[in-house]
């Protein structure tokens, strides 16, 4: 059997990247009745049935380590979360929740800061610094002046990576910048509700180079952290975890608790306004768990 990976799947058919090209496959009826649903990015073996013409059975699906819900990918390594410097204004909240889905399953994060050539004023700036001193790597960009683009491709090298971000902020853009033979469909901006229109209708894996996918996904305007538990936020904070063991209470929930070593921190190495939406999002997430325990 032939080994590679899922690049797209569209009404029933998979298409899987090999060594010997693109196969256009069908997946065997065993995983409909074991109720395994193929995935791009799922690395995968397949029997060749016609090679003049590539087409083949998918056959067997490898260990997956990580699975994305939206948009539906797997295996991937690293997430680069787009937001504009200005049109659409950067929503702080939106971004922290990207962040902390991308935490939770364990993905290297990249934040990207793009058209940074309408932000005159450099107000981007200040969003670079506090997301730096979180600890992430912060790439301000501009896919229409190419500013930052070739640094970003370096972070891209060897890797599965999903582009994540909000409607509007020039993803696609970004992603022609990347790689122009890709042609992706770029939307406008809504002047009245400053959203973008949204151009990406599936996921699928676009190679960079031999070694490197990208993923284009779906603009976002609001993310649900509801499989997320309340006594497991905090883990999802990089900048608490130092000092998570550190609490006069086990249970700690970095809130009231007197002897707290996170709050401890706040306003040094904990950015107070990172610590603000800790608690707005603890507080968002047990009144969710109370109210679905008692259904």
């Amino acid at each position: 059997m032939t080994q590679g990976v899922i690049v797209k799947g569209v009404g029933g058919f998979y298409y899987v990247a090999t060594a010997q090209g693109q196969y256009e496959c069908r997946a065997r009826g065993k995983f409909r009745h074991q109720r395994i649903t193929p995935s791009v990015g799922d690395w995968v073996k397949i029997s060749v049935l016609d090679e003049e013409a590539k087409k083949g059975s998918l056959d067997e699906i490898l260990p997956r380590k990580n699975a994305l819900l939206r948009p539906r990918v797997v295996n991937v390594d690293q997430a680069v979360i787009v937001f504009a410097a200005k049109s659409p204004d950067p929503n702080v909240d939106l971004l922290n929740r990207f962040l902390l889905l991308a935490e939770e399953q364990k993905l290297q994060i990249v934040l990207c800061i793009n058209k940074i050539d309408l932000d005159a004023e450099g107000g981007y700036h200040a969003l670079a610094t506090l997301y730096r001193q979180v600890g992430y790597p912060v790439l301000p960009v501009s896919s229409q002046t190419g500013e930052g683009v070739e640094a970003l491709r370096q972070y891209l090298k060897g890797k599965i990576t999903v582009f994540a971000g909000p409607s509007g902020v020039g993803k696609s853009s970004l992603l022609n910048a990347l790689k122009p033979e890709l042609h992706l469909t770029t939307g406008t901006i809504s002047k009245k509700i400053e959203r973008g229109r949204h151009t990406t209708r599936h996921a699928e894996l676009m190679p960079l180079d031999e070694q490197s996918y990208i993923v284009d996904s779906p603009g976002f305007t609001s993310l649900s952290l509801e499989q997320v538990r309340p006594e497991n936020l905090a883990e999802l904070f990089r900048e608490f975890r130092p000092y998570l063991g550190g609490c006069y209470y086990r249970t700690c929930r970095h809130l009231k608790e007197p002897d707290c070593a996170v709050k401890a921190h706040v306003g040094k190495e904990i950015p107070p306004e990172r610590y603000a939406r800790y608690e707005a999002l603890y507080q968002e997430l047990t009144e969710f768990w109370e109210r679905k325990n008692k259904k």
